[in-house]
């Protein structure tokens, strides 16, 4: 068969990830801080959106719409929209239908972008609400407070007069963490900077000699070694004791008496001195605040029964479209195709961040309908689900429901939750037929029984199975021990050392 050239047609289907179809799929993973930091990167690029900074969203013609809030009875679940969404007429490089084509017609409602003047501009200064022409923004004055490193740079500068000194001693300083730990092999930094190991063990010495005292150590051991020593109690028996900190965790007396060769009451002493310490002290500086958890959703008892599950209005993002400004602007040419592709681009940013609302509150919803005995009596009625059971009850894909639990919060009366803990595999039941269990709820069980226990009967591994097996849950000892280990509790034979020893060390006794 001779080998020829020729042309041919051939027709086929394939999904484009577009520009636009990879941003809504993003949105809809995002936290709402994610979220929030999103919309303002596309404020700063896309002249024709706006922040709304209005009051009530009625006030205005073109607000966006109030997210729906979903009530969720014992069996029932309705959904109520307060407005349903007007028009926003858009040449797309993809259709919508791309992201949520397996949701209902209500659900793919478009978001308002009706016809509206700019923003009140007035009271925008400097970025910060202001009372006077020369009044200016308190967070402004603020002053940061300096981090572990710049507080040990300072030091260096008085402690070392020596340019290599200062330069081992800024690479060491670089590599302490911000607990305060020295994080690199002396050997190996050597090697690196090319400089002898005792030049480099001084310079060392040197920062372990700054505040806070215990930093630049190696290990606890020696962390705890540098403070004793600045308050004068670093003994042989001191430092015997700190060679064995693992037999002081395992609460093995009676080797630490062996080797530290004290009397039961001054190995308390020791400890208590121990206890005193800062085995964290690099934490005392420049730590990053704590982004609190902002829950995405809020689930509240109704008076009438059942919950009522609604969206975290302050968190969601509102923005408008000044329509009025594209009309007025696009004149010419350039003009008019780029504001176009401005406009378009909006238009998919404000659907898109309705549809996230909606999607969020139509999974969360089915949630706590599915999980509603965990919200009246708590984790061991916590049911085994997985993303398909969500994803078949609202008609979508799983890999949306993926999407939508992914870094999202769920404030309940019970506390706040990530939407994944509700996802737990199944445990079997002993009995046939039997009900299955919840992971989470087994864990909680074993915890309970491990509370519960008293010095004189530890529960084994094999203990705890027949004890699940008596309410029902079919387990291995393997899991049970799994479980246990995944909770960070110790096993029986350390519990039972543990709590024989529960005077240990105020009154050090022998096990």
């Amino acid at each position: 068969m001779a080998l020829t050239q020729r042309l041919e047609m051939r027709q086929g289907q394939s999904l484009v990830m577009t520009p636009q179809l990879q941003q809504a799929i993003k949105l809809l993973q995002m936290s709402n801080i994610e979220v929030q930091a999103f919309v303002e990167q596309e404020l700063e690029r896309n002249p024709l959106l706006e922040r709304d900074e209005s009051g009530p969203p009625a006030t205005r013609d073109d607000a966006p719409v109030e997210p729906p809030v979903a009530a969720v009875a014992d069996t029932s679940l309705t959904l109520r929209e307060d407005a349903p969404p007007a028009d926003a007429s858009s040449d797309l490089d993809t259709s919508y239908d791309n992201v949520y084509g397996e949701d209902s017609a209500s659900d793919r409602a478009d978001v308002p972008a009706g016809d509206s003047g700019p923003s009140n501009w007035s009271e925008v200064r400097g970025g910060g609400r202001q009372d006077g022409d020369d009044a200016m923004s308190l967070e402004a004055t603020l002053a940061r407070a300096p981090n572990l490193h710049e507080h040990l740079a300072e030091q260096l500068q008085v402690a070392c007069t020596d340019a290599r000194d200062r330069l081992i001693g800024a690479y060491l300083i670089d590599a302490i963490d911000e607990c305060g730990y020295l994080t690199v092999d002396v050997v190996t930094a050597a090697q690196h900077l090319a400089v002898p190991v005792p030049v480099l063990e001084n310079v060392l010495k040197s920062i372990q000699k700054f505040d806070p005292t215990g930093v630049g150590a190696r290990s606890l051991a020696e962390c705890l070694a540098l403070q004793l020593k600045e308050r004068n109690r670093l003994d042989p028996a001191m430092q015997a004791l700190l060679d064995n900190l693992q037999l002081l965790a395992k609460r093995d007396v009676q080797s630490l008496l062996r080797l530290t060769q004290v009397s039961s009451e001054d190995l308390s002493d020791m400890i208590d001195e121990i206890k005193q310490l800062n085995p964290k002290p690099g934490l005392k500086f420049g730590t990053e605040t704590i982004q609190p958890v902002v829950p995405d959703i809020y689930v509240k008892e109704n008076p009438h029964g059942g919950y009522t599950v609604e969206l975290n209005n302050d968190t969601l993002p509102r923005v408008l479209i000044n329509t009025r400004y594209y009309a007025t602007t696009a004149k010419g040419k350039e003009a008019k195709a780029y504001l176009t592709d401005c406009l378009n681009n909006a238009n998919w940013l404000v659907r898109s961040l309705d549809q996230r609302a909606r999607t969020i509150l139509k999974v969360s919803t089915e949630i706590v309908r599915q999980q509603d005995g965990f919200f009246v009596s708590g984790v061991t009625h916590l049911r085994p689900l997985n993303l398909r059971a969500i994803a078949e009850a609202i008609g979508m894909h799983e890999s949306t429901v993926s999407r939508v639990t992914a870094n999202k919060y769920l404030a309940t009366p019970r506390g706040t939750f990530e939407l994944k803990y509700f996802f737990t595999s199944s445990i079997a039941s002993s009995a046939e037929g039997g009900e299955a269990h919840s992971a989470e709820a087994v864990r909680h069980h074993i915890r309970e029984l491990i509370d519960r226990e008293v010095p004189a009967n530890v529960l084994s591994d094999d203990r705890i199975v027949e004890l699940l097996r008596g309410t029902g849950i079919d387990i291995a000892r393997r899991t049970v021990a799994k479980y246990r280990e995944a909770m960070r509790i110790p096993s029986s034979v350390e519990r039972r050392r543990l709590k024989q020893n529960m005077a240990f060390p105020d009154g050090v006794s022998a096990p």
